[in-house]
């Protein structure tokens, strides 16, 4: 089952292009129409076979049980994943709100600022700079 990701803006708005975080957006919504359709046809393909089943040999008592549980277990599964999505969430904007007032350096070297701000997305969470710069946040960014 696919978990949706979570687009969590944190206080101030992203200066960045937004071509920049186009692939990301997209790819959250994917992620969860995916889980959306997997779980309404898991539905509708219940309904329909007990709907369309011979009457005279119906589905045997256990058999409904199993699927019951299946569909139970496919409900569990879609709440924990979004109990996932807010804890995630949760830890980013923690996360996120360590960066204020510290002073980062992007991965290049070429924009350098104390950060007044920081906006969280699904994939990345963007830095900005008093002076109004933007640096994304990843793997070799130096952090004072």
């Amino acid at each position: 089952m696919a978990v949706t990701a979570v687009e969590t803006p944190s206080t101030v708005t992203y200066n960045a292009p937004d071509s920049v975080w186009e692939g990301v957006k997209t790819k959250s919504k994917e992620a969860g129409e995916a889980a959306s359709v997997d779980y309404n046809s898991f539905l509708k393909l219940l309904i329909a076979q007990m709907k369309n089943q011979d009457p005279t040999d119906p589905m045997d008592a256990s058999e409904q049980i199993a699927q019951l549980a299946t569909f139970s277990q496919v409900e569990q599964t879609i709440q924990t994943n979004k109990n996932l999505e807010s804890l995630i969430a949760g830890t980013a904007l923690g996360t996120a709100s360590g960066y204020v007032g510290k002073t980062l350096t992007s991965a290049d070297g070429t924009i350098s600022g104390t950060v007044s701000s920081v906006k969280v997305y699904s994939d990345a969470m963007v830095a900005t700079t008093t002076d109004g710069k933007d640096i994304v946040i990843a793997q070799g960014v130096t952090i004072k």
